[in-house]
């Protein structure tokens, strides 16, 4: 981003230009953002030459005519140019001009009402050298734009003005293209009809020879980048940094203490949700955050001790929903039919259960946004009403509201779930020692899964710290050590370790204590994976060669960038091939070899096995009288080598990219 910014100073420092630059970038990325807290500052700053920049800002949005845009800059530099405007300002502390103020200062111009009585300073109104224009929004004009960059071009091309046009060219170009089309598809169907060629036996259809036509006669596109080559010299594209500008949507909430605590805890699930929404649309999120601090305010107000997972889950629902009915994914009725949590996760089940694609989209949606992230409840109604219609019904809020406090009711959750899911100092006095006891001994005896006990040992250590708890250091890492190697025998293997643990702070000063719990978890995890991807061989290979159709669907869902062939013993898997049909040999080999071209940089664990394969093949084979079977497995020896020397290639490729860099 430092790049982008100075390659923009670059060009406003040259000493002569006869050309514009643009900023391309999507809408609601934060390209409006980043001229206002990037780039106008840094060119308000510059003296070049003895003088001091000013940045003249107009946003095209709605301009019917160029009249306009002339009366908006004629505005903006009068104003700018206002002795007693600049010392107001100046003594406020105020940057910019509301619009509000502007269009008072407009009409008291107009009326002849004046603050100081001063004539306009014409040497300073015919300086040209020390502006710089910023056209905003150029696709949400209501003008030509064709006529406006014509008309923008006299300031570069006679006035050598620095100028800057900030505008989104993808929809620039569908807003070219469906101008007018009816008026378009009208003449273009009358020319046809001219031509003789309305009704003419041919095999494009209709529509496309319409479209044709349209673009040959109409073609705006090609007027714009003609245009456009003669007018912009550079056009960069705005790769927003969302961390940084979502830490300054953030900042709007630092006079709410409790809701800027639980925002910036919960960075990581913003970050999150909003890649996982797959647009770069930064203004609803903005919305969509404003929307949580009313949910947010609601839920502490009526229910204060609401458990801080269910905060999270709405915090993600609240963001996810918003994407999805105002980046238009989606109709707003498509959650309408669904009345609370209970019918939620009926849909999920019926579509998970009995394969049921009714209600796909309902799939698709948990799957993406509650991806790693588990949790009950995770439909709101009371949200979704908000969201779509932008009414808060209290009866809908306190029915689900309702049904959450006596779902999850903290006092019956277990100790180890209060310790992780809601914050310690809600915990009462008299509760606090059982709960410490309760999950000292599940961490002893090995029944949490491994993750929560690198989780739980983050906190005792911070108790420990602060006294709350009356043990020493070695005697609790101890406990927790020989816990984590009994519940090794029944936990999980856990996959997205990063973010699990991104959902605690571990405590700094006792670094080294956590460094030592964390490496016996990845130890201990890597011998999960292990055994993980083991039994997964074991239940895909163990289908050969009476399964077939089963082993093909398993395989190619789940082992194509898999190094599969690496957790499975090799003589089982030769004596599998080898009893299987010849057609299935064949396909086998195939597939493999497919496999091989497709993802050999993802496989390489596994070519160790392969080599094996081939060698304990080829001494089966060795002396053997020909047969169809025998020529089968002597063809795929020999693709094994091929796949093999695959393998080797793409290695080769990967090492020679990691020298580049």
């Amino acid at each position: 981003m430092e790049d982008l910014v100075e390659s923009i100073l670059d060009y406003i420092r040259s000493d002569y230009t006869d050309y514009a630059i643009m900023i391309n970038g999507e809408w609601g990325s934060g390209k409006t953002y980043f001229w206002n807290h990037k780039i106008k500052p840094k060119i308000e700053s510059m003296q070049l030459n003895g003088k001091q920049y000013t940045a003249i800002y107009m946003s095209l949005y709605g301009i019917s005519n160029l009249e306009e845009i002339s009366k908006k800059i004629f505005i903006e530099t009068t104003q700018l140019m206002d002795k007693n405007l600049k010392k107001f300002m100046d003594a406020s502390g105020v940057s910019t001009i509301p619009e509000y103020a502007k269009t008072g200062l407009d009409m008291a111009n107009f009326f002849g009402v004046t603050q100081n009585g001063d004539r306009i300073d014409y040497a300073e109104f015919f300086s040209t050298d020390d502006k710089v224009l910023c056209f905003d929004d150029l696709e949400r004009a209501n003008v030509d734009v064709i006529d406006i960059l014509g008309y923008i071009n006299n300031f570069v091309e006679h006035d050598h003005i620095k100028t800057i046009i900030i505008c989104n060219e993808k929809e620039l170009s569908t807003k070219l293209k469906n101008s007018n089309l009816e008026m378009k598809t009208f003449i273009a169907t009358y020319l046809l009809d001219k031509q003789n060629q309305l009704n003419e036996k041919t095999d494009k259809p209709m529509v496309e020879r319409i479209r044709d036509t349209i673009e040959y006669v109409f073609d705006k596109a090609n007027d714009y980048e003609r245009i456009k080559e003669k007018l912009i010299g550079e056009t960069f594209e705005y790769a927003p940094e969302f961390n940084y500008i979502i830490n300054g949507l953030l900042m709007r909430y630092e006079k709410y203490p409790d809701l800027i605590r639980f925002l910036r805890e919960n960075t990581n699930l913003i970050i999150s949700t909003f890649n996982k929404s797959g647009t770069r649309n930064l203004r609803i999120l903005k919305h969509s955050l404003t929307n949580f601090k009313k949910i947010f305010d609601m839920v502490n107000k009526a229910y204060p001790n609401t458990n801080n997972r269910i905060l999270q889950t709405m915090l993600i629902f609240t963001i996810a929903i918003s994407f999805e009915i105002k980046a238009g994914k989606i109709t707003k009725d498509k959650f309408v039919n669904i009345n609370n949590n209970e019918e939620y996760k009926a849909i999920l089940v019926s579509s998970r259960v009995f394969m049921d694609n009714r209600q796909f989209y309902i799939k698709e949606f948990d799957n993406n946004y509650y991806y790693n992230f588990k949790a009950e409840y995770r439909f709101f109604k009371f949200i979704e009403i908000y969201v779509r219609t932008r009414i808060f019904d209290m009866k809908v809020f306190k029915e689900d509201m309702e049904v959450i406090i006596n779902t999850i009711d903290t006092d019956k959750l277990p100790a180890y779930k209060r310790l992780l899911t809601e914050e310690y100092w809600k915990i009462t006095d008299d509760q606090f020692n059982g709960i410490i006891e309760e999950v000292l001994d599940d961490v002893k005896n090995g029944r949490l899964e491994l993750i929560n006990i690198v989780k739980l040992f983050a906190y005792f250590a911070y108790f420990i710290r602060k006294d709350l708890i009356n043990y020493d250091m070695r005697t609790i890492k101890s406990v927790f050590l020989n816990g984590m190697n009994i519940a090794s025998l029944t936990s999980s293997y856990c996959d997205n370790v990063e973010e699990e643990l991104s959902r605690i702070a571990l405590d700094n000063e006792h670094s080294e204590d956590m460094d030592e719990i964390l490496t016996h978890f990845h130890n201990i995890n890597e011998k999960l994976k292990e055994k993980m991807y083991m039994e997964k061989a074991e239940d895909i290979f163990k289908c050969i060669p009476m399964k077939m159709e089963m082993f093909y669907d398993k395989f190619d869902k789940e082992c194509m960038d898999l190094p599969i062939f690496k957790y499975y013993d090799v003589f089982q898997m030769f004596q599998r091939i080898s009893c299987a049909s010849n057609e299935d040999i064949v396909t086998i080999k195939e597939k493999l070899l497919d496999r091989a071209k497709r993802n050999g940089k993802n496989l390489q664990l596994e070519l160790p096995n392969l080599k094996k394969l081939k060698q304990v093949m080829d001494d089966y084979l060795d002396g053997k009288l020909p047969t169809i079977k025998m020529v089968m497995l002597q063809n795929f020896s020999d693709e094994l080598g091929t796949i093999i020397e695959e393998y080797k290639k793409q290695s080769g490729e990967v090492e020679t990219e990691q020298t580049t860099y």
